[in-house]
């Protein structure tokens, strides 16, 4: 990343996302507007996705074979969905769209798809990391180029029917080289798959330029939240496996004796599709590509530049990395400050001033451990609703918390940090 911003210029969102007046109770009374910086967990929806679900609504029905007005229209409405993704992330003609869950429920899909064994980091989100068969796990290296060396050395010490890589990691954002990973697995006899739900929402992708066999990406993540996911990847693969879910519309003919499974990517979608979940995605894909990854990343790159320049002025804040030599980066910030538990600073900034982070290990624990933090770290994480002010009420929090200038108490109960006393709601009120 290269925009760096002074203290007086101010970024502005990027794009209308849902909720930008929330207004949230704080503990020492009053409320102020929420600022969310947990976009890498679950963002927001962007205007142009609600708005889609709501014209969408009053005709949403079951799909396929369904003669009715209503069901007609929400099966084109399902089956453009396909082709926006498609489109969204330039799908070779071989691949075709399979609508899952999420990128969890993808990757898992997959794994029972597979035809030998996987090799994978150990830097990978547990999503990528727990479902693959015969897996052979590579530690990262110090630095990137050493790591992808590791992994060329391990692709060709024996065979390996796929490499399963993140495209940017869920905990410090470094984006890997993709294309160059691609033609290593290629090389060595091998496929790749790469978990997009990181890469996604900051980067444009291209898959037939970069030579991508698989990708997995969530719509929660892709400012679509209404429980939908993707993989999309060569047909071969899909259709010689047994269908991840075995029931209605997987099939072509059924009889007591047999069964004709369908191909993919009827064939894994059993059971009534999620219609206003893959509607919300391909409308999420259709707005950004509309908008230009290229402002996605200026703007991105601008806030980073600022939130790790104003943190780094605050005693205590070291920021977690993998690599020296990682050239890109998405907008994800983790950092500790000595003295504190991270759960602790996550509940005193949404405490005290309104501030949502992710504390933890965030589903990443080889991770954290080789990183020196087994006990988690804080995690910023910016997209399209970010601004400027976002961030300086960030560092201007933090800074006042290693200052001494917090008002509150804080307990931890169950392994979970918490106000005490707890003013902004019962827990009554929670359930």
């Amino acid at each position: 990343m290269t925009a760096v911003l002074t203290a007086d210029v101010c970024v502005a969102p990027l794009a209308p996302v849902s909720g930008p007046d929330l207004r949230v109770p704080l503990v020492q009374g009053g409320d102020c507007t929420y600022v969310n910086f947990d976009y890498a967990a679950s963002a927001p929806a962007l205007a142009q996705v609600t708005d889609r679900i709501s014209a969408l609504l009053p005709t949403y029905s079951s799909v396929h074979r369904g003669a009715g007005y209503a069901s007609r229209v929400s099966t084109a409405c399902y089956e453009k969905a396909r082709v926006s993704v498609a489109q969204f992330v330039a799908a070779c003609d071989d691949q075709v769209v399979v609508f899952t869950r999420n990128t969890t429920d993808s990757l898992n899909l997959l794994a029972g798809c597979v035809p030998g064994s996987t090799v994978v980091l150990d830097i990978e989100h547990h999503a990528n990391l727990l479902p693959w068969r015969n897996s052979r796990v590579v530690r990262a290296a110090d630095t990137l180029a050493e790591t992808v060396r590791l992994l060329v050395a391990e692709l060709c010490s024996k065979p390996t029917a796929l490499l399963a890589v993140t495209g940017a990691s869920n905990v410090t954002g470094e984006v890997l080289p993709i294309a160059v990973l691609a033609d290593v697995a290629h090389r060595c006899g091998a496929r790749i798959l790469v978990d997009g739900a990181q890469l996604a929402p900051h980067r444009r992708i291209d898959l037939e330029a970069w030579g991508v066999d698989y990708l997995a990406f969530s719509g929660h993540k892709l400012y679509a939240p209404f429980g939908s996911g993707v993989l999309v990847g060569k047909r071969d693969w899909l259709d010689a496996a047994e269908p991840y879910l075995a029931g209605g519309g997987a099939v072509r003919n059924v009889t007591v004796e047999s069964t004709e499974w369908a191909p993919a990517p009827a064939r894994h979608e059993a059971g009534t599709p999620n219609v206003l979940g893959a509607a919300a995605l391909a409308a999420a894909c259709d707005a950004l590509a509309e908008l230009d990854f290229g402002r996605v990343a200026e703007h991105e790159a601008a806030l980073t530049s600022r939130l790790l320049s104003g943190l780094a002025d605050v005693d205590g804040v070291e920021f977690l990395r993998l690599w020296s030599d990682a050239p890109d980066t998405v907008g994800i910030v983790a950092f500790t400050i000595d003295g504190y538990e991270p759960g602790e600073i996550a509940a005193y900034l949404s405490a005290e001033h309104g501030i949502g982070v992710r504390d933890g290990r965030f589903c990443a624990h080889p991770l954290l451990t080789r990183l020196g933090r087994p006990d988690g770290a804080v995690r910023v994480s910016l997209g399209l609703g970010s601004s400027s002010a976002d961030v300086d009420r960030l560092v201007d929090a933090v800074a006042a918390l290693v200052a001494g200038r917090r008002s509150w108490g804080y307990a931890k109960t169950d392994g979970q940090w918490n106000p005490v006393p707890e003013t902004r709601f019962s827990h009554d009120a929670l359930l």
